[in-house]
């Protein structure tokens, strides 16, 4: 098929045959018969729902962080990105290694130390009082309804334009198939559900992404992978490190994103401290070291062995597709509107042979499912634990909280559903969520460690960053004063809202000191910034258990170090090998098992701890 004409627009009459449909109609009902089969599992209680009774495995717990952050939007960002600046643009989301490596050998066991059910909890746990409760109540709107809206949105949105490009459905159409099933399973199923699903769904779409790409290097446009490494649309797009003498570039999505960008910002799945859907795959797991294998494992795959595929797809779109002149031509029937960048990957995939596009439109449903359901259990879990349970019904019994989270997943999936089309594009979509969330990241780091932050902290960063967000996206570009580039809003954002917390948290009073010392015991934080609180509860006469053991947070943070080299070696190993550079894939490939060695060897000196509940614990409280 060329990808002229009206190509897109009959590609599902001429093209999608049997074969294709009975593949999608069997992937919709395994999908469902996932849920069916757990569900009454699952609707024993809140904890056995949302939880799973914090039974499941690692390597389970890992896959399904994976599948939940690759989504039927990964293709779309990832081409948006690749056309504008090449392979180096990404270092704009690769810089969240950082974060999720910080969370594997730091936060994750002090996560599953503190045994509570969401990270929300986790304010009426660290923090006192009437700010402590309201923090919790807030955020759980802010982080449960506001923000899992809009990540679910930015998914939909890709399938919206998967929907356009490849069947020429209207966005009404599209967004009610895709999301049927997947609230049917989510609501049914629960966590249990959905972590096995995600393990099917993702198998499926690997398998479905490397087969397109494996089909799109051999178009004749593209005439493989050599020919596309020499393409002179392509060949200034391979580096791995952006032009230094293009200063603007290199600045904005290398030295921003290393030096600010992966500590500053709250970033739906690399949350700085942990947090979000994700975490509550961490609180899910039997024990402290399933919980960071989980986290190391979603770490190695998601950075290191999930993008390559993608990338090739994006880079054969530049032979095809050369500009949006030529995409728009390819493609009349769809709406200009959503004819951006990023609606080169779907356009790609139209070229997918009969037989294989079943396949294909699974894989992407795949993708979209997987996301989704994590966000709608993650998102109904912090508005049923701990807004509903916590402020509307404190005794409403388990069959009712179950009902309420099923609920809620339908109400936040028709939100999202509507917000999608606004949306636009993939990166203006990631540049919001980042601008959102610029400035709270170190609050949500240093809250572990100091104890002097305390719930106002908090309030001010969420409230300071979203009204900078807001008046750079709606406001700034009406007010005759100079345009600021995305990079120089990220700074201007994080700086004021680190300075407002900042004097927020000198101008208020800590949590009390009951709080803080049950805090200590139960989490063991450890660390200078705690050095106060351990000598009052000395005076006191109580004793807290580690305080006294070495603080194991720099083999953490050496951990880290090592850890980011190994994927990073190893990403970009792979890259060489797949452009024929054989001699710095070795190198590479060398360097990423000498840190890996490093690496175990530095996790050894980790401690590990039974979770102290001995000392009261009930829905966060200190006792």
């Amino acid at each position: 098929m060329n990808a002229t004409g009206t190509a897109g627009a009959s590609w599902i009459s001429l093209d999608f045959r049997l074969i294709d449909w009975f593949v999608v109609v069997a992937f919709f009902a395994i999908s469902l018969l996932i849920g069916l089969v757990v569900s009454k599992r699952a609707g024993r209680s809140s904890s056995e729902y949302f939880l799973s009774g914090r039974t499941m495995s690692w390597w389970l717990l890992g896959i399904s962080m994976v599948a939940s952050t690759t989504s039927d939007n990964t293709g779309n960002l990832f081409t948006d990105i690749i056309r504008q600046n090449g392979i180096s643009g990404n270092w704009v989301w690769w810089v969240f290694l950082l974060t999720g490596m910080l969370t594997v050998f730091v936060y994750a066991r002090l996560w599953r130390r503190s045994a509570i059910n969401t990270d929300l909890q986790f304010y009426e746990l660290r923090y006192s009082g009437k700010a402590a409760t309201f923090l919790r109540g807030f955020r759980a709107i802010y982080a449960g309804a506001l923000m899992n809206t809009i990540s679910m949105a930015w998914v939909t949105l890709a399938v919206i334009k998967i929907g356009q490009v490849m069947f020429g459905f209207s966005p009404v159409k599209t967004v009610i198939l895709a999301s049927a099933v997947t609230v049917t399973y989510t609501m049914l199923g629960g966590l249990r559900g959905l972590v096995i699903a995600d393990l099917f769904q993702f198998l499926l779409a690997i398998v479905g992404i490397v087969v397109a790409a494996a089909v799109v290097v051999r178009l004749p446009e593209v005439g493989g992978l050599a020919n596309l490494f020499s393409h002179p649309n392509v060949v200034g797009k391979l580096n791995f490190v952006p032009d230094v003498s293009n200063t603007d570039v290199f600045v904005a999505i290398f030295i921003i994103p290393l030096a600010v960008q992966w500590w500053s910002v709250l970033y739906p799945g690399s949350e700085p401290g942990g947090g979000g859907s994700l975490n509550q795959r961490l609180l899910a797991a039997r024990n402290e070291k399933q919980a960071l294998w989980a986290a190391l494992s979603f770490n190695i795959v998601n950075y290191g062995l999930r993008p390559w595929p993608f990338f090739i797809i994006a880079l054969s779109s530049l032979a095809v597709f050369p500009n949006l002149a030529a995409l728009r031509a390819a493609f009349p029937h769809v709406d200009p509107q959503f004819l951006k960048d990023d609606a080169a990957f779907p356009a790609m995939l139209t070229f997918i042979p009969p037989g294989l596009k079943g396949l294909m439109v699974a894989s992407l449903l795949g993708l979209h499912m997987s996301t989704v359901a994590g966000q709608l259990n993650c998102g109904s879990f912090y508005v049923v634990n701990d807004f509903y349970k916590r402020f509307v019904r404190r005794d409403a019994g388990e069959k009712e909280l179950v009902l309420a989270g099923r609920v809620f997943s339908l109400l936040l999936m028709i939100a999202a559903c509507v917000l999608a089309p606004f949306l636009l594009n993939a990166k203006r979509a990631f540049d919001l969520v980042v601008q959102v969330g610029a400035g709270t990241g170190l609050v949500f780091i240093l809250r572990w460690f100091w104890w002097r932050i305390n719930a106002f902290s908090e309030v001010t960063a969420m409230a300071v960053s979203f009204v900078v967000a807001f008046y750079f996206e709606l406001v700034h570009a009406h007010t005759g004063l100079p345009q600021l580039a995305h990079w120089q809003r990220l700074l201007l954002g994080v700086g004021i809202t680190t300075l407002c917390w900042l004097t927020v948290t000198l101008l208020t009073r800590p949590a009390d000191d009951r709080t803080l010392i049950h805090f200590c015991r139960l989490v063991q934080p450890g660390g200078p910034g705690w050095k106060a609180v351990v000598q009052r509860a000395s005076a006191s006469g109580i004793t807290i258990e580690g305080c006294a053991a070495k603080w194991d947070v720099p083999h953490g943070i050496l951990c880290l170090l090592f850890g980011c080299i190994a994927v990073y070696s190893c990403l970009f190993a792979t890259g060489m090998w797949i452009y024929g550079r054989h001699t710095e894939a070795a190198m590479l490939a060398a360097v990423a098992v000498a840190a890996t060695l490093l690496l175990t060897k530095s996790y050894r000196k980790l401690t590990f701890h039974v979770p102290i509940t001995s000392v009261g614990q009930a829905d966060g409280h200190a006792s």
